[in-house]
């Protein structure tokens, strides 16, 4: 298992660290050896004398010579002892290894899970597609949630007109414009249930002329009826909403919603950071991705702060207010023209890159946003990651497929 490896690789590593210190110096040894090398030149010395091949005087200025290289060598010795004493107590190196060793483990049985098996990339996106596919569909999700409570505080007149509606479309059940206005009222009494119901209806009778705001209209319907759960049936409609308009941004931001509950946060957050990034910011949906981006983001192991890219200052943004909409599209542009050059000479993360090319998209200038996305994808080749968020960029700026 791999918290089993990363153990083992842990303890050699500690084990490398503390032969490290705990072995004698060179320096230390060297000295050691030079001094038992003149002690036995010593013993050489007097046996040389005893047989007559040194005199006694040689022997003396020998003798000599060989105590005083002794006395150098032991004084180094014990200089390089008490230097390599004085930078740290062995001791303390092993308690700080050992510390280092057992907390490494305690943290992770404590934040970790050693009992999991290993997940390869490939298995788990395998599990989250029989997943996604295997999920409660709208019927089986609303069985399971109790039934919502119709609106406080309806006028009854309101109420009694709405009830009239339900048994003028049972008279008149082809009735395309009825069951429009139903699905519209139901949802403002807070009957959901009804409201999707009804809406289901009027794409029924409306058939290829139903729209893409039709299909996203039945997919909210349904997931508000769900608190919030996107079904099987719901990602249909939305599937098909993007089909007919693949910039929706209520459909694209339901979407993330279906990725991050079905295992593909990394891809729910690509999808709303794109959304941020195009807003408007008083749209409906920037707020809610705002309150739970971050959660996406975190469960795709992405740090926020790094895929960001530097928006306008809070004073840019409370100038703009005051402008007129020639000058506010003229500030738009010196903004994205400043971007450009200094990615062109500085480089930039690929939230920025994704930037100037949703910038150009926006403006109108597809030349100078295919360029960028063709700049974009060769300085990041080789990074899938990299590579998904710009082609998103690319996308919604209609220069990629």
């Amino acid at each position: 298992m791999v918290w089993a490896v990363a153990a083992f690789m842990t303890l050699v590593v500690v084990i490398t660290i503390l032969r490290a210190f705990f072995a004698v110096p060179k320096g230390a040894k060297a000295a050691e050896l030079d001094v038992q090398v003149y002690k036995d030149q010593l013993t050489s010395l007097s046996s040389d004398l005893e047989r007559g091949v040194v005199s006694e005087g040689e022997a003396d200025a020998a003798r000599l010579e060989i105590s005083r290289r002794i006395l150098a060598a032991d004084k180094r010795a014990q200089s390089e002892d008490a230097a390599n004493e004085q930078k740290i107590s062995k001791p303390l190196l092993a308690f700080i290894a050992l510390v280092l060793f057992a907390g490494s483990l305690g943290l992770y049985g404590l934040v970790g899970s050693p009992k999991i098996p290993d997940q390869p990339l490939a298995a788990r996106l395998e599990a989250a597609r029989v997943a996604r596919a295997q999920r409660p569909n709208q019927i089986e999700a609303e069985v399971q949630i109790t039934a919502e409570k119709a609106l406080e505080g309806i006028p009854e007149d309101y109420l009694e007109l709405v009830i009239k509606l339900r048994d003028t479309m049972k008279e008149h059940p082809n009735d395309v414009e009825g069951w429009k206005l139903l699905a519209m009222h139901e949802a403002r009494i807070g009957n959901i249930r009804a409201a999707w119901r009804a809406k289901d209806k009027v794409i029924t009778l409306l058939g290829d002329k139903a729209t893409a705001s039709d299909y996203t209209d039945l997919a909210e319907y349904m997931i508000v009826a769900t608190n919030g759960y996107v079904s099987t049936d719901a990602e249909e409609a939305l599937s098909k909403s993007l089909r007919m308009d693949a910039k929706s941004p209520r459909a694209r931001y339901y979407s993330g919603l279906a990725l991050a509950q079905n295992g593909r946060p990394d891809v729910a957050y690509r999808m709303w950071a794109g959304l941020l990034e195009e807003g408007p910011e008083d749209a409906p949906w920037i707020g809610v991705i705002r309150g739970q981006i971050g959660a996406v983001a975190r469960a795709a192991g992405i740090n926020i702060a790094d895929q960001n890219a530097p928006g306008p200052s809070s004073e840019q943004i409370e100038a703009a207010k005051e402008m007129t909409p020639e000058e506010r599209q003229e500030m738009i542009r010196g903004m994205v023209a400043g971007l450009a050059e200094r990615l062109d000479t500085e480089g930039g993360t690929p939230a920025e890159w994704a930037r100037l090319i949703r910038a150009y998209g926006t403006l109108g200038e597809t030349g100078k946003a295919s360029s960028t996305w063709g700049k974009a994808r060769e300085s990041f080749d080789g990074d899938a990651d990299a590579l998904a968020i710009l082609r998103e960029a690319a996308q919604a700026a209609e220069v990629a497929n």
